[in-house]
């Protein structure tokens, strides 16, 4: 990663995280009680990072995330007979280059390749219809209801949703809302009029957009907003296209019956006065984050003065949000101290709510999603340990890779577990949903990897949404991730014999430079799995980690 891009690491993990989000004022306490919201789709449109588990660490080489202005196509290379790594160096290493497929040597004849899918064939016994009857057998009834609920519209809320109903009561030829967003869920300006659509149950359409750093927007929409900007929303008919004019516009349609109020009452004018003034204070600490983040270190002292008074603007209130019993982001783990305890406390206060979990993103997704956003950010000294542990490199002690199974709580102690999502194996469930739910368009994607990288290229080095697989690697990564899967489902131990004989098939099978194709897909997914877009950080954490430890199998 580059030192534009390490400011964003540092400034997300020393002590607070100030990925700001603006909706501030109005979010009730009360919120009704539900199950925990099902997350992001599958990783065909993906995002993921580096560090590997294996059973011999030391043959392996060290992870390394290079610039993020180089292109990004992974190729992981292992070396024959390499003396064992030193003692508390990484054993992992990623190689990254315009076309991963021909970096060392002619492809493998198609007629090989057909025998060796026929084989592997004979020796995986787990379809993916095994694992999902699998997967089946083990989740639990609202979880099993999940794809279901997704495509109504209803029950928890989740990123994959085209349409958003909440129940049965509401029928879509009612909806009157279409809501412009970014496909990968990272734009704060989409997630504060997407949390206020949820806040109030609002029932509304979506129609995902890419920024621009990431791939070209649909004609149909820059002809609604000629500048591409987003969020926009047609309500009734009208664009919006500011996303403060979309909340404002819904806050005044739709303030009835089921319809909570997100503003204090005209008749409470000191309340009102407040949340003007709250509202200020958050554009003063946007701004001078943003000074901080892509300007001069010099601007550390005065976004922490900002900062200084919002933690005493949450001191001062009589609730956990700024209201007292409404809502605003910023953070440590749980019993670490800090200068920032108001705010701390607040961001559990905000995790209660459906519509925040519901949008939460991960550090090491909008660490590589920033600095493409704002034309680059500078470098922080001092971030590189955070930056490495973020990448999944090493963990903040330097004792071993922080994706290395079995996960470091807190990721070693740099970015809180997110405990409102169930446990370690409901995370795996979720993973393995998704990998299981589409898996050919999985396989094909993660192929780009060992395949050629896309023309026209685009700011963001991890998009390329042009890019072409390597058809000869899909039966391969096919059955890895169904080894994968399994492993997530049932334990390393049931699969690991498995594991061994398919890496010995295809290293005598296939040969050098198709296993190293294998790597470099397999790579490539983990690079690109995106929080919240494709799944939660839980599960995106054991997919990141059973990833690793299939690709040190192969080192």
């Amino acid at each position: 990663m580059s030192k534009q891009s390490n400011r964003t690491l540092s400034i997300l993990t020393s002590s607070v995280v100030v990925f700001i989000v603006t909706v501030l004022v109005a979010i009730p306490s009360s919120h009704p009680s539900s199950s925990p919201p099902k997350p992001p789709l599958v990783v065909v449109e993906a995002l993921l990072t580096s560090s590997i588990r294996t059973s011999s660490p030391t043959s392996l080489r060290q992870s390394i995330l290079v610039s993020s202005n180089s292109i990004l196509t992974t190729k992981l290379l292992a070396e024959n007979n390499r003396p064992a790594a030193a003692a508390g160096s990484n054993p992992f290493r990623n190689l990254f280059g315009d076309i991963a497929s021909s970096l060392t040597g002619q492809q493998t004849s198609s007629r090989t390749m057909a025998a060796l899918d026929s084989k592997i064939s004979s020796m995986i016994s787990y379809s993916w219809e095994d694992i999902r009857l699998d997967l089946e057998s083990k989740q639990t009834p609202d979880e099993r209801a999940f794809r279901s609920n997704v495509e109504k519209g209803i029950g928890p809320p989740s990123p994959l949703n085209k349409i958003r109903l909440y129940d049965e009561s509401n029928k879509e030829e009612d909806i009157r809302v279409t809501f412009y967003r970014d496909h990968a869920s990272w734009c704060p300006y989409c997630q504060k009029v997407w949390m206020f659509l949820e806040e109030k149950r609002i029932p509304y359409r979506v129609e995902k957009i890419n920024m621009r750093c990431y791939g070209e927007k649909p004609a149909s929409f820059q002809r609604l907003q000629p500048s591409g900007a987003i969020p926009v929303a047609i309500i009734d008919g009208k664009v919006y296209n500011q996303s403060n004019d979309i909340i404002f516009a819904l806050e005044q349609l739709y303030n009835g019956p089921g319809h909570k109020s997100m503003l204090p009452s005209p008749e409470e004018t000191e309340k009102r006065m407040k949340a003007q003034e709250l509202l200020g204070l958050e554009r003063k600490l946007f701004s001078a984050w943003m000074y901080w983040l892509t300007g001069s270190s010099r601007s550390k002292g005065s976004f922490i003065n900002v900062l200084k008074e919002v933690e005493n603007e949450l001191k001062a209130s009589k609730g956990d949000f700024f209201l007292g019993e409404q809502g605003y982001q910023i953070r440590v783990p749980k019993g670490e101290k800090t200068e920032y305890p108001c705010i701390n406390k607040w961001f559990d206060a905000m995790e209660t709510l459906e519509s925040y979990t519901l949008t939460k993103g991960c550090y090491y997704s909008h660490c590589w999603d920033l600095p493409p956003q704002l034309g680059g950010c500078t470098y922080e000294q001092g971030g590189e340990p955070f930056e490495k542990a973020i990448n999944g490199e090493r963990l903040l002690n330097g004792s071993r890779g922080s994706w290395e199974l079995p996960l470091v709580p807190h990721l070693g102690g740099v970015e809180p577990d997110w405990d409102w999502c169930g446990d370690e194996n409901a995370a795996k469930r979720e993973a393995v949903e998704r990998l299981s739910f589409n898996h050919k368009a999985i396989v094909s994607f993660a192929s780009r990897g060992a395949g050629k990288k896309g023309f026209p290229s685009y700011s963001a080095p991890l998009s390329d949404p042009n890019a072409l697989p390597n058809e000869a690697v899909k039966g391969s990564v096919d059955a890895c991730l169904r080894l994968v899967s399994m492993a997530m489902l049932n334990g390393i131990d049931l699969v690991s014999t498995d594991m061994d004989n398919l890496v010995e098939t295809l290293a005598k099978d296939g040969g050098s430079d198709h296993v190293e194709n294998v790597i470099a897909s397999l790579a490539y997914l983990r690079d690109r799995i995106g929080v919240p877009r494709d799944m939660r950080l839980p599960a995106a954490r054991q997919l990141r980690g059973h990833l690793n430890y299939m690709i040190g199998k192969m080192l």
